[in-house]
């Protein structure tokens, strides 16, 4: 009897031991097919992306290519004028117009709007308060929420009057007030990136910068901000994309008005051009195709500029 229990103790230990060895092997069978589920998932995610740029791209050269073939490539991007409906005359399509204003209201934008959300980043990651910090910093979170149109209408019905009484000008819906408009719209990326950038920026260079006798505002300007000079060109290009990209706040305070660019001018850029016109171009019309190229020539005006930045970038962080 008692050699019967103790065979069946040591079969039962057994047992169990051989349990526990197939638990393990199953343990990591599931983990394995886990990870190559989430890496799947992953790579699918990535195809995805690349899927929805290249089908973008290939749908406006498709689309863009046409009317610049019947127009013709010089005639399109160097006319001087844009009278797609025009009946006494012939029809003209040139978006030289379009392309220098938004070239200049996006220049203007970015000088006004980047030297002001630096100092701002630059004042948050180095000089404020914790408590004055936290305010400032709800208060750009806030900022980037805004609405476009919410934008454009405030500038609609504050700074268009203000700019035509200070100036004495028929109108004040002109490139300035875009200018300003935009600029104010770009302020949160670049203050959030410029921010992030400035605080991960290694303390021993500041301690080692003042020690040498430099002033906290010389260290900033001369240490800080040139060690934050990748994040700072990085929150430059969302500013310009962000800017080049925008189109309902400015139609509302731009003019809509295919002139040549004037700062005190009312004008019309390549995005609020198809926005404005798209609703009412005919289907399979050149007028409607023209429409098209514009857009093709936006992406790739923004490309170019996304390209070039992204270039300076790299080599800023090789040298």
């Amino acid at each position: 009897m008692e050699n019967a229990l103790r065979f069946t103790a040591q079969h039962r230990t057994a047992e169990r031991k051989r349990g526990g060895g197939a638990a393990p092997g199953q343990k990591r069978n599931g983990r394995e097919a886990m990870e190559w589920f989430f890496h799947l998932l992953f790579l699918l995610c990535g195809v995805v992306a690349v899927a929805f740029v290249l089908f973008i791209s290939i749908y406006l050269i498709v689309s863009g290519l046409p009317a610049i073939r019947e127009i013709g490539l010089v005639g399109f991007l160097f006319g001087k004028t844009w009278a797609p409906t025009a009946t006494t005359v012939e029809p003209s399509f040139g978006i030289l117009p379009f392309i220098l204003t938004s070239v200049y209201g996006t220049a203007g934008a970015v000088l006004l709007g980047v030297p002001i959300g630096l100092m701002t980043a630059i004042f948050l990651a180095k000089v404020a308060p914790p408590k004055a910090a936290r305010v400032i910093k709800t208060a750009v979170e806030l900022l980037a929420g805004i609405p476009s149109v919410v934008y454009g209408l405030v500038g609609m019905i504050v700074l268009v009057p203000a700019i035509r009484k200070l100036f004495d000008l028929s109108s004040g819906a002109c490139l300035l007030a875009a200018i300003i408009v935009l600029a104010i719209m770009i302020l949160p990326a670049i203050i959030n990136v410029s921010e992030t950038a400035l605080r991960a920026v290694p303390q021993e260079y500041e301690e080692a910068s003042l020690a040498l006798g430099a002033t906290e505002i010389e260290t900033y300007f001369r240490v800080s901000l040139p060690a934050a000079g990748s994040g700072v060109a990085t929150a430059v290009v969302l500013g310009v994309g962000r800017a080049i990209g925008e189109a309902m706040a400015i139609i509302m305070v731009a003019g809509n008005v295919a002139n040549m660019p004037g700062l005190f001018t009312s004008v019309r850029f390549l995005t609020t051009a198809i926005a404005s016109e798209m609703s009412y171009a005919a289907y399979g019309s050149l007028h409607r195709n023209a429409l098209y190229s514009i857009g093709l020539v936006l992406f790739l005006f923004i490309m170019l500029i996304n390209v070039l930045l992204n270039v300076f970038i790299k080599r800023k962080k090789e040298g």
